[in-house]
């Protein structure tokens, strides 16, 4: 279990951020469509951010210190900031679930979130679909914007080879 939530979430990653190098510009990744709230870019903030704390910091002790507020109240972020936030959160991942072992993910989750402390199992497989519902989001915010029918790849069958 912890090696396919490993892969599924390092695959999700990589595709945010092709998805991110996809936009045609960086303006583009800030800008509003009517009825979507949060652009590519705050979706792109939230997901990193969300990894990089819950997996990195609570799991891996990276110290990683999440402003929650700021990953949907930011605006105009450079791309290769973004980039960067993105590749912070593939190595919280490889970070914090090499210090897991399939014991601890019938264990409660060493943080409550949300008023519940699920266990770690359960609380990484709702990280990973988490991500995959935002990406669908960010995708569907870069073709509005670009009117392009195109995906990146995303959710890719074949990057779920074993690690």
């Amino acid at each position: 279990m912890k090696d396919w939530i490993h892969t599924v979430m390092t695959r999700e990653l990589k595709s945010l951020r092709r998805e991110i190098e996809a936009y045609s510009s960086d303006a583009d990744m800030w800008r509003l469509v009517p009825g979507i709230a949060n652009p590519g870019g705050n979706l792109a903030l939230h997901l990193a951010g969300n990894i990089q704390y819950f997996v990195g910091t609570v799991l891996g002790g990276t110290g990683y210190v999440r402003y929650r507020d700021a990953e949907f109240g930011s605006r105009d972020v450079p791309r290769a900031e973004l980039l960067r936030e993105i590749d912070g959160a593939i190595a919280a991942v490889d970070t914090g679930l090499r210090r897991v072992s399939d014991a601890d993910l019938r264990t409660p989750f060493p943080e409550p979130v949300g008023g519940v402390t699920p266990t770690t199992g359960a609380f990484l497989a709702h990280l990973a679909v988490h991500l995959a519902y935002h990406l669908g989001q960010v995708d569907y915010h870069r073709r509005t914007l670009t009117g392009e029918g195109k995906t990146v790849g995303a959710m890719a069958v074949g990057e779920l080879e074993a690690r």
